[in-house]
């Protein structure tokens, strides 16, 4: 009796631990799934966070007003700045070491433009010019007069003409110019005035709209304008008409800057309407929507990684009614280009950040702010190692 008695209480233990074992494996099946879930759609979070927060910053103070634009050069060894002081600098993107400034402007520069081998350098000024300067001098080689302030300035492809636009002035319309200034001249030739301008007009509701961004199009085949009132405009650079059917509105409102990946093949707006967009070139297409709880002013595309780089936050009226520097968000924001996703963050400026600027080579960046300050960051090697996973194709594992 006592021996069957134990062989009952022994096929009870190993049928409850059968169930024990089942729990478990069940249990281990399920977080094996909620970690490929996890691995899938939010594998960024720890790893970058922590390598990104850690980047120690080269401060460049060589301005005294709001920087309005940075940019690097075509093979990434210099560094261009401009602000609201006049002077605009270039600096070595190597160690941050000032080279020179280019003086004589007598207004805000709000845009600037090098040349493909970096001999030439455009800069667009609210004193209603824009000036041709030597990059390695500093010497103005010429000034441009326009009827009101410019706004942007572009080169065209092969370095021989430029594009520039400027706001409504008193009775002038906004415009769009386009200069012929072959390097192989004497810039003493050069005409004062457009080969071409192009009016813009006022919208349908009779509101004038102003030109915020200018650039052109692979083979300079067109002329890429983006407007205060959310549109995007392309024209034909030889006759000055708009291509018919290539005016789209990605935003709902003004867009601060445009940017262009090394090929043209993709652009990026960002938006005073919290957002910014990636379009398809080729098809002016929408591909994707990085969404913020702030004014975007500017945002790059990685050359390296699929990243995307935004910069903003609310201005000073903002940061004055909602509780001081902290809640202004004056970050850097890292999103994966793919997924959409925010994985990281950069602070460090006590203003909106306005431009910012990534290096050909995706080893550092630069953000220039409202707080005066250009801010150079160099990727660590944990960030410049890491490898984005590639989530795994259910169809073809099952």
């Amino acid at each position: 009796m006592k021996t069957a008695e134990d062989f009952v209480r022994f096929l009870l233990v190993c049928t409850s631990l059968r169930y024990v074992f089942q729990i478990i494996m069940q249990a281990i099946f399920i977080c094996c799934r909620f970690l490929k879930f996890f691995r899938k759609h939010h594998f960024f979070f720890a790893l970058r966070r922590s390598s990104i927060n850690t980047l120690r910053p080269i401060l460049l103070k060589g301005h005294e007003r709001s920087i309005t634009v940075v940019k690097y050069n075509y093979d990434g060894d210099l560094l261009f700045t401009a602000s609201k002081d006049h002077i605009p600098s270039m600096w070595r993107a190597e160690n941050g070491n000032r080279i020179g400034t280019f003086a004589g402007h007598k207004g805000t520069i709000w845009d600037l433009d090098v040349c493909r081998f970096s001999k030439r350098v455009l800069t667009a000024s609210a004193d209603a010019t824009a000036r041709l300067w030597d990059c390695e001098t500093g010497e103005c080689l010429r000034s441009f007069p326009h009827r009101g302030p410019v706004r942007g300035a572009a080169w065209a492809d092969g370095s021989h003409m430029f594009a520039t636009i400027s706001d409504p002035f008193v009775d002038h319309a906004a415009m769009i110019s386009i200069y012929d200034v072959p390097e192989n001249e004497d810039p003493e030739d050069y005409a004062d005035t457009p080969r071409l301008e192009i009016a813009l007009p006022k919208d349908a509701d009779g509101k004038r709209v102003n030109a915020t961004n200018i650039a052109w199009l692979n083979v300079n085949e067109a002329l890429f304008v983006t407007f205060d009132n959310g549109a995007i405009r392309l024209y034909d650079p030889q006759n000055g008409e708009e291509i018919d059917g290539e005016e789209i509105f990605p935003h709902e409102k003004k867009i601060t800057r445009v940017s262009f990946n090394r090929d043209k093949t993709l652009f990026i707006t960002s938006s005073q309407d919290f957002t910014a967009k990636l379009y398809d070139v080729v098809n002016m297409k929408h591909l994707k929507t990085y969404k913020t709880d702030r004014p975007v002013n500017d945002a790059v595309i990685s050359e390296t990684k699929d990243h995307i780089l935004l910069g903003g936050g609310m201005d000073a009226m903002g940061v004055t009614t909602s509780g001081g520097a902290n809640s202004g968000k004056f970050e850097t924001r890292f999103f994966h280009l793919v997924y959409e996703e925010e994985f990281g963050s950069v602070k460090g400026h006590f203003g909106p950040i306005n431009a910012l600027a990534i290096n050909p080579n995706g080893r550092s960046f630069a953000s220039g702010a409202e707080d005066g300050y250009i801010r150079l960051h160099f990727f660590d090697k944990s960030y410049l190692d890491m490898k984005d996973p590639v989530p795994e194709d259910e169809e073809t594992k099952s």
